[in-house]
């Protein structure tokens, strides 16, 4: 059988989506691994926003809140909305700026740089560990935090058996732990003195008497950390692979850069960040002639959807000027994802600065990169760039 899940299928899984698409858009996979996969992009929208017929409460980490269903996860995301407005996302443009051309200033002093090192990790996570207020002497432990909550993935079930997975949940474990006793910290400190900070704002926000409990505020801390970076790194890192591997189009950019947002929203569809999301059937589903049975893990395939040919026209072709794009990376309905705009602004500056301030570059390597230590997640780990001058 293939391994969905190989570094090989998860570097190009496009082939094989195109496949299942036309043959199987709902694949059953028998025991051991025991799920469901959907690939078309009419069955992933409808796994994404009907809550009525999908659970969103799958195996997971129960205080995250993109894994609850309404009516907690409609008071969660209430509360949370409160402390990560649009007014505190565009308040973060000048430093991200700032932060920005600060790693570009590094890199560019080197023959070669690697994008995902030396760039695309560390600036959304700075940018993160700021917003949250952890001061710069534990950014390193902050970024092992992140690590080891990246290996998650490899606990999902029917992968039990797979050797990551033990290691992965006594990793979560422990960080759980480190995270529990630092967060409690922060918290005591910010009811003593305030501050203009995320934790300050979370701690305070209130809707209708209800505020977050310290369990909650850890279940979205943990997911800040995860999914605040990783879209934002992926977006960056998979942009630039598809403009390497589309000179037209990096050509096209370069000559109109106002561009910009929509070729991103073009790399949003082509190399979504987030491949798959997990669901689960409240009842039995009938969905393209297959049923699925009540409770079984869904994975919705996020990858394939946008590149749905019923959707898009020339889905495999990378085009910058594709108009309407709706593609559903950030997700679908009452899920969608929180920090979209804050990925978004991060992409444009970070995109911008690349293609300005870096002038010409190619890859160093041979194109065969490794992929992110999380099953969910396209893009590579490394990406090794050299500067043509």
């Amino acid at each position: 059988m293939i391994n969905l899940f190989s570094d090989e299928m998860r570097r190009n899984p496009f082939p094989l989506y195109q496949q299942f698409r036309e043959t199987s858009p709902v694949l059953q996979i028998p025991p051991p691994i025991d799920m469901c996969m959907v690939f078309d992009y009419e069955g992933v929208k409808r796994a994404l926003q009907d809550h009525q017929a999908f659970s969103s409460a799958v195996p997971a980490p129960k205080h995250w809140f993109i894994f609850m269903d309404p009516p907690r996860h409609s008071k969660m995301r209430a509360l949370i909305s409160r402390a990560f407005t649009p007014s505190v996302i565009t308040r973060l443009e000048p430093r991200i700026r700032q932060l920005s051309r600060q790693l570009l200033d590094s890199a560019l002093a080197k023959p070669e740089m690697d994008l995902a090192a030396d760039y695309s990790i560390p600036l959304p996570m700075t940018v993160i560990a700021e917003m949250i207020g952890i001061p710069a002497k534990d950014w390193p432990r902050f970024r092992h935090w992140s690590d080891e909550m990246l290996k998650l993935s490899y606990t999902m079930r029917g992968m039990e058996q797979d050797p990551e997975a033990a290691s992965a949940l006594g990793a979560f474990r422990t960080v759980t732990a480190e995270m529990e006793a630092y967060l409690a910290e922060m918290i005591r400190e910010r009811d003593e003195n305030p501050r203009d900070d995320l934790v300050t704002r979370l701690v305070e926000a209130e809707v209708e008497g209800d505020r977050l409990s310290p369990p909650e505020i850890l279940g979205f801390f943990q997911l800040l950390i995860v999914g605040g970076q990783e879209t934002t790194t992926n977006l960056i890192n998979n942009a630039i692979l598809s403009l390497l591997e589309n000179p037209d189009q990096l050509e096209l950019l370069r000559a109109k850069p106002e561009l910009l947002p929509g070729a991103i929203e073009e790399v949003l569809r082509y190399r979504s960040p987030i491949q798959w999301l997990m669901r689960a059937p409240r009842q039995d589903v009938e969905m393209n002639g297959t049923t699925i049975a009540a409770g079984k893990l869904v994975l919705a395939i996020i990858g394939s959807a946008n590149r749905d040919p019923k959707q898009f026209t020339e889905p495999e072709k990378f085009d910058i000027l594709r108009n309407p794009n709706p593609h559903i990376a950030f997700g679908h309905g009452i899920h969608a994802c929180i920090g979209a705009a804050l990925a978004r602004m991060e992409a444009r500056i970070a995109l911008a600065d690349l293609l300005s301030v870096a002038g010409t570059f190619q890859l160093a390597g041979d194109g065969g990169w490794e992929p992110r230590k999380a099953l969910h997640l396209h893009g590579p780990q490394r990406l090794p760039l050299k500067w043509v001058r």
